[in-house]
């Protein structure tokens, strides 16, 4: 049998921190480091790169990290895999193969590439059309003998899976050691969101000691042959690795309990955490099926063009100045869609300035660019000397931009030529799976909380906020947002008990009740017993999706954090 992968995490996000790649090389003993830079508005970005010259369309801040970080790689025998590529990953290869000509490295570049749809048409209008391929066009390619593999839009675990199917040797039967690695990779994918970062329980870290003042430490990785795994970070790195923020982001961005991958359907229900010692989580007792027939593509398209323009409001009569403002402005508005938010107004005789202050935001949408200029931001500008009282704007007029609107697609594998591009040249097209997934993990009823949920009744009850011993997650998938609930695990004797009232009192009419804004909206309730969790879809709070929405919190990153502010009634003996 194997020994363990160690796998490394230096990128969540197209823009994170840019040492993080040389920290992890430095910080430790790694096998293989991986970089994750493709959100679904990333693709929007690149893609809108692509616009003004076609040989872009790939993360650029990827070579920035290879500059200081390329020999040593090669040196410690470290491979490198990154999804950075984008729209144009074969760019990438390309630039990257010219960087270590110019540094005096000898390093073997590959490159992953057919899941770009557009030259197909498919979707009308897109600018973007992405299949997500899984992991073993990766495999192969470290197999093959590459030091960096680039790719496109594989799914973001893909970049952890194949570096443990080229390590282990895995079959694309070998489910359950698949749907660990998935697990691990969904894990690690967005940098130190795993070890302490974004995550609702941060004053616990703080008074349990963690050093959270110093740079969090990217995640690790350990996946053994039987995909089962360690969560770790390099000793000395800020942040913490504990049971809670492996489930905080176990719980972001998911939807059912089975998580559909190109290369395994994975039961999200299955899996198990333990504490194995300090800043160490083992994940275990995974399991999987067969990957779903159909690949999902990420479709973006131009909706056209917003601006926005903010306005204080200060002291007494908030709404009778909004309300005048208003109706000034709007009347003399074009724009195809005009939506106006509002701050709430806070307590009355503030100390501050700010305190009695509210915004009060308008955001114009609108097919063409010419009504969102000057015929938006003047009229706005004309207004103060001749509006309300204390008028003021929070920046200068701005000149409107484009934005994208994002759509779930699915395509038959026979669309998608999954290909590897070898450091040689040679190509190699990755076959498709020959057994799918059937009808019962492809439910979406499935692991859906059940009503009446099965409790006993409450006792003595108190008002409290949600949060008092719940921890949250929150996110966006397009136009919906997702929203993760699970107790803390903190040692209480209670631990049980509050999960089961956690799973008895989330529902999908107290999601509207604590989610006013989703109260005309559909709302499905998961139940995760082995996380002590429940994850919670919100279906179209985020309109169109995070380029197009309007919403204050247009990715729901916040969500979370609001819920577990709200007041329910907990029953005594829980808290």
């Amino acid at each position: 049998m194997t020994s363990p992968i160690k796998v490394a995490n230096c990128s969540g996000f197209y823009g994170d921190r840019l040492s993080a790649l040389k920290e992890q090389l430095e910080g430790g003993d790694v096998d293989v480091i991986t970089g994750d830079y493709l959100a679904e508005l990333t693709m929007l970005i690149l893609g809108m790169d692509t616009l003004r010259d076609a040989d872009l369309g790939y993360a650029r801040t990827f070579l920035k990290q290879l500059e200081g970080t390329l020999g040593l790689a090669i040196d410690k025998g470290v491979k490198i895999v990154t999804n950075a590529g984008g729209l144009n990953p074969a760019g990438l290869a390309t630039q990257v193969q010219k960087l270590a000509a110019e540094l005096g490295v000898d390093a073997k570049v590959a490159h992953v590439e057919g899941d770009d749809l557009r030259a197909a048409n498919l979707f009308e209008g897109a600018l973007t059309a992405n299949a997500y391929l899984g992991a073993f066009g990766i495999a192969s390619a470290l197999t093959r003998g590459a030091d960096i593999v680039v790719t496109g839009r594989v799914t973001d675990a893909s970049v952890v899976v194949g570096p443990a199917i080229a390590h282990h040797g895995w079959t694309p039967e070998s489910y359950d050691a698949l749907a660990g690695a998935v697990v691990a990779g969904h894990v690690i994918e967005c940098g130190t969101q795993a070890t302490g970062g974004n995550f609702s329980g941060f004053t616990d870290l703080f008074r349990a000691g963690a050093p959270m003042t110093k740079p969090l430490g990217f995640p690790i990785a350990e996946i053994a042959a039987d995909g089962s795994s360690i969560i770790t970070k390099h000793d000395g790195t800020g942040g913490a690795v504990t049971v809670d923020t492996v489930t905080a982001q176990l719980l972001y961005e998911i939807q059912t309990t089975r998580y559909l991958n190109p290369d395994v359907t994975t039961h999200l229900d299955s899996i198990r955490l333990r504490d194995a010692g300090p800043d160490r989580v083992e994940i275990s007792g995974v399991t999987g099926s067969a990957p779903p027939e159909q690949l999902k593509v990420a479709v973006n398209t131009l909706g056209g063009y917003r601006n926005q323009v903010e306005f204080v409001l200060t002291g007494l009569d908030i709404d009778a100045k909004a309300e005048w403002l208003r109706s000034q402005l709007d009347p003399q508005l074009t724009a195809a869609d005009v939506t106006w938010t509002q701050t709430p107004a806070r307590g009355g005789d503030s100390d501050t300035e700010e305190g009695a202050s509210v915004i009060l935001r308008c955001i114009g949408k609108d097919p063409e660019a010419g009504p969102l200029g000057k015929p938006f931001t003047g009229p706005a500008v004309e207004l103060a000397l001749a509006s309300y009282p204390g008028f003021t704007m929070t920046t200068p007029p701005q000149k409107p931009s484009p934005f994208g609107i994002y759509r779930p697609e699915y395509v038959d594998r026979s669309a998608v030529e999954h290909t590897v591009v070898h450091h040689d040249g040679t190509r190699e097209v990755i076959a498709d799976p020959t057994t799918f997934a059937g009808p019962a993990d492809l439910d979406p009823e499935l692991g859906k909380r059940p009503s009446p949920y099965p409790a006993p009744a409450d006792t003595i009850t108190r008002r409290m906020p949600l949060g008092s011993f719940v921890h949250a997650r929150s996110g966006d998938k397009g136009g919906d947002a997702n929203l993760g609930l699970w107790v803390k695990n903190d040692g209480s004797p209670k631990y049980e008990a509050r999960v089961q009232w956690l799973a008895k009192i989330v529902k999908d009419r107290k999601v509207r009740e604590l989610v006013p804004e989703a109260k005309d909206l559909d709302v499905d309730v998961y139940v995760l017993p082995n996380l002590g969790a429940v994850n919670i879809v919100i279906h179209g709070l985020l309109g169109d999706g995070v380029a197009a929405s309007t919403r204050f919190d247009p990715q729901a990153k916040g969500l979370g954090e609001w819920v577990r502010s709200r007041i329910v009634h907990i029953q005594e003996d829980l808290l």
